[in-house]
C-alpha cells in the first residue's frame, strides 16, 4: 500500500571511466576479460519463468576478433519454448501490473547501482569478448548507457504518473497509466548491449511483461543482463529470454491473441516485414499492438566552406569508424566542399592510417573486428564493387583479413557520383564515402543530402557560419531525428539527446525519453462525482 507521494532520486548520467594507462579500472577490466576468455566454455540456457531451460540443440559462441576461440554455446529453442515464455509472462502479468510503481522503480534503480559497481567489469568484458568492442566503446554502452536508461526511465515514469487532469467543483478527475493488456515482444540487436537491456526494461518498468529474443551475436552479454535483473529483484516471468529462430518466434508471437506490443531495434527490412505481418493479423489481437522500432541509417556529415578542416576530419574519423561503423548512427556519407577538401583529405588519411586494429584485449587498438562472417563478406562485396568502379577511389583502407578474426580496414571512398552505391545503401561497417562538391553550391548540396537516402536517423553540419547552420537546420529538418551541429553524428546520451529517427529509420519514439515509456501504457481516465445528480432536469428546462 502506498501512503505517500514518493520522489525518486534525480537521474544523473553515469560518469564514463577513461581506462587510461595505469588506471585501476583498466587493470580490473582487462583482468576480468582475460579470466572470462580463458575460462572453460560456458553454456547459456534460455530463461523462462525464472527457470533455466536447455535443449539438445547447441550453437557455439566465439569472439569476432578470434573466431576459432569458442567462448561457449547457447541452447537453441523452438516454438514450444516461445509458447512457454508467453505463458510464463502472462502468468506473471497480473501480479507485476499490480506491483506498486515505487517497487518497480526500486528494482531498476538497484540494477543501475549493481551495474555501476560489481557488474560493471563483467558486463563490459562480455561485450568486448563476444561483440568485439574496445574498452571505451564497451564502457559507454554496456555500463554507462544501460545505467542511464534505468535511472532516467525511473525519473520519466514518475513524471508521467504525475501528469494529471484538472478537476472541477464537486468532481475529482484522475488519470492512471495502465500497462498494456497482454505481453510485449522485445527483439534486440547485437551492436548495443544497453539497447538490448532497455528494450526489455522500458516496458517492464511500466508494468508490462516481456518475451525477449536477443540477437544470437549478443547472447553472451544477454546472459549477464538476465543475471543483473535477477539480482536486482525482478520477479520470475516478467522478462523471459528465448534463443530461437525468427520464424519460430514470429509464428507463435504474432498469432497470439495477447500480443500487445513490439519493441524493436534492427534492420529496416525486417521491421517492415514484421509490421506487415502484424497488420495482417489485427483481427486476432485483443488490442491494437504498439509498434516501436529503431531501424537503419545512412547518416551524413555536411561540411560548409567555412568549416575548419581538422574539425571535419575528426568528426569523420570518429563518427564513421568507432565500433567499426556498426552503429546505426555512424557517419557513412559525407559532403565536403572543394575549397577545404585537400586539407581535410590529408588530415583524415593521416588519422585513419594511424588506427591500430586487433583484439579489444590490447587497449591500443582503436579498431576491432566486425561482428561475424556474414557482415564481413557483405562489407567486402561493397569494397570490391568500389575498387572496380570508375566512379570511386579508395584513398585509405580497403582491405579485409578474415583468417583469425573478421577484420576490415577502416575505408574511405571518394566518389564523383553523389548517388554511388555506397552513398545510398546501408553497409553497417567501417566504410565512409565522400562526395566533394562545389563550395558555392551549398544549398543545392543540402537538397542532395535530403533526397539521397531513404533513412533519416542522424546527421551533422560543420560550419563556422551561422547562416549556413540555420539553412541546413531548416532544409534538413526531416532528414535526421538526431541532428548535430559542429560534432560527429554519433554518441547520443540518455537524458541529453533522446535517440531515434523517422522515414526508413523507424518510428522515432526516442529511446531515453519519456515519450518512449508512454508507448507502453494505456491510460484510463477516472471521474469521481461527489454530488451525484438525482434528477434529469437541467436548469435550462425551467
Amino acid at each position: 500500500m502506498s501512503n505517500a507521494f514518493f520522489n525518486v532520486p534525480k537521474a544523473i548520467n553515469e560518469p564514463v571511466k577513461s581506462y587510461a594507462p595505469g588506471s585501476e579500472e583498466k587493470k580490473s577490466l582487462i583482468e576480468t576479460y582475460k579470466k572470462m576468455k580463458n575460462q572453460d566454455p560456458i553454456e547459456i540456457p534460455m530463461f523462462i519463468g525464472g527457470k533455466e531451460v536447455r535443449t539438445n540443440n547447441k550453437q557455439s559462441i566465439s569472439s569476432p576478433h578470434d573466431h576459432k576461440r569458442i567462448l561457449g554455446s547457447y541452447n537453441v529453442g523452438d516454438s514450444k519454448h516461445v509458447q512457454d515464455a508467453i505463458d510464463s509472462a502472462l502468468n506473471a502479468r497480473e501480479k507485476w501490473a499490480n506491483t506498486p510503481w515505487q517497487d518497480r522503480a526500486a528494482i531498476f534503480l538497484k540494477a543501475a547501482q549493481l551495474l555501476s559497481g560489481p557488474y560493471r567489469d563483467k558486463m563490459n568484458a562480455a561485450t568486448m569478448l563476444a561483440q568485439s568492442k574496445n574498452v571505451y566503446q564497451a564502457e559507454i554502452d554496456a555500463a554507462c548507457e544501460m545505467i542511464d536508461f534505468f535511472r532516467f526511465n525511473v525519473q520519466y515514469m514518475a513524471e508521467i504518473y504525475s501528469q494529471q487532469p484538472i478537476s472541477s467543483p464537486g468532481v475529482w478527475n484522475r488519470l492512471e497509466y495502465r500497462p498494456l493488456e497482454g505481453f510485449v515482444f522485445a527483439l534486440t540487436p547485437f551492436n548495443f548491449t544497453a539497447i538490448a537491456a532497455n528494450l526489455c526494461a522500458a516496458p517492464a518498468l511500466m508494468g508490462n511483461v516481456v518475451v525477449w529474443k536477443p540477437s544470437q551475436s549478443q547472447i553472451y552479454s544477454a546472459q549477464v543482463i538476465v543475471e543483473l535483473f535477477k539480482e536486482a529483484g525482478l520477479p520470475d516471468g516478467v522478462v523471459n529470454m528465448v534463443t530461437v529462430g525468427g520464424k519460430e518466434a514470429g509464428d507463435v508471437i504474432f498469432n497470439h491473441k495477447e500480443f500487445a506490443g513490439l519493441h524493436f531495434t534492427g534492420s529496416t527490412t525486417v521491421f517492415r516485414n514484421l509490421w506487415k505481418g502484424i497488420g495482417n493479423n489485427l483481427e486476432k489481437y485483443r488490442s491494437y499492438p504498439r509498434i516501436v522500432g529503431e531501424t537503419g541509417g545512412k547518416d551524413f556529415v555536411v561540411a560548409h566552406k567555412t568549416a575548419k578542416p581538422s574539425h571535419v576530419a575528426t568528426a569523420l574519423s570518429r563518427g564513421a569508424f568507432e565500433y567499426q561503423g556498426q552503429k546505426c548512427s555512424a557517419a557513412s556519407r559525407a559532403y565536403v566542399p572543394d575549397n577545404i577538401w585537400e586539407e581535410v583529405k590529408e588530415i583524415l588519411v593521416k588519422q585513419v592510417s594511424s588506427f591500430k586494429m586487433g583484439s579489444p584485449e590490447d587497449t591500443n587498438n582503436f579498431i576491432n573486428a566486425v561482428i561475424d562472417s556474414k557482415s564481413f563478406n557483405n562489407i567486402k562485396n561493397y569494397l570490391d564493387y568500389s575498387k572496380s568502379s570508375s566512379e570511386a577511389e579508395i584513398i585509405v583502407g580497403g582491405n579485409c583479413y578474415g583468417d583469425e578474426g573478421y577484420f576490415v580496414e577502416p575505408t574511405v571512398i571518394v566518389t564523383t557520383n553523389p548517388s554511388f552505391k555506397t552513398m545510398v545503401e546501408e553497409i553497417f561497417g567501417p566504410v565512409l564515402t565522400i562526395y566533394v562538391y562545389n563550395a558555392n553550391k551549398f544549398e543545392e548540396t543540402l537538397d542532395l543530402v535530403d533526397s539521397t537516402s531513404e533513412y533519416a536517423l542522424t546527421g551533422a553540419i560543420i560550419s563556422q557560419d551561422r547562416e549556413s547552420i540555420r539553412l541546413a537546420s531548416k532544409k534538413l529538418v526531416n532528414s535526421a531525428g538526431n541532428f548535430y551541429i559542429n560534432d560527429k553524428p554519433t554518441g547520443a546520451v540518455v537524458g541529453q539527446q533522446p535517440f531515434g529517427g523517422a522515414r526508413g529509420s523507424g518510428t522515432n519514439d526516442k529511446a531515453g525519453a519519456s515519450m518512449n515509456l508512454l508507448r507502453w501504457v494505456s491510460a484510463r481516465t477516472i471521474k469521481e462525482t461527489f454530488d451525484t445528480p438525482s434528477d434529469y432536469k437541467y436548469p435550462f428546462l425551467g
